[in-house]
């Protein structure tokens, strides 16, 4: 008789899901009810599900953009280059890039009120196979606190219904406040 999977591994696989469902249409909900225009990533194996909606899955459209960004610092100076030309965008990264973009996000978007929305995912925890992403992806909350930065969260403890609404909403945060905010999601399941 087959053993059951280990909790942590369907976990990791219900919460990729469960961003997957996110970035889809169907409820008029998440990333396809922001419409983006523009869709910015750093290349990640991990992404590659989400990632591929928007490449060459459902996503795929002629009117919008996708492209990798070398840096997440990179990516902030052009999201803030395209709030100011009152275009829709979002850039998607992982937690281990929290760090880089900082300077980028503290020194110019966030000191003149432009409403740049990303969503992060994060690594560590629980499903996490790579033993030097913990000290970095374990203080995620920390930094962007610290740093009075904004930001809401979606693990597997958030039922699969409230993610894409939580993620529209993080978008039209960003809007009405006229300051960055993040939408960090667990994609590791723990």
């Amino acid at each position: 008789m087959p053993r059951p999977l280990p909790s942590a591994l369907l976990s990791h696989v219900d919460t990729r899901e469960r961003l997957v469902r996110a970035t889809q249409p169907g409820s008029g909900r998440g990333v396809e009810a922001i419409d983006p225009e523009f869709v910015l990533h750093l290349p990640s194996s991990t992404l590659k599900l989400v990632l591929g909606h928007f490449l060459d899955g459902p996503g795929a459209r002629p009117d919008r953009r996708i492209f990798p960004i070398p840096r997440e610092e990179e990516g902030i100076s052009i999201l803030s280059g395209l709030a100011l030309a009152g275009r829709r965008a979002v850039m998607i990264f992982q937690d281990n890039g929290i760090g880089n973009m900082l300077t980028a996000l503290l020194t110019f978007p966030q000191p003149y009120h432009l409403p740049l929305f990303g969503i992060i995912t994060r690594r560590g925890g629980l499903g996490e196979y790579n033993s030097m992403i913990h000290t970095i992806s374990e203080r995620s909350e920390a930094l962007l606190t610290a740093a009075d930065v904004r930001w809401f969260q979606l693990d597997a403890q958030t039922p699969l219904e409230d993610w894409s609404p939580t993620i529209q909403r993080g978008y039209e945060y960003a809007h009405t406040t006229h300051r960055p905010a993040f939408v960090l999601v667990n994609l590791m399941g723990g």
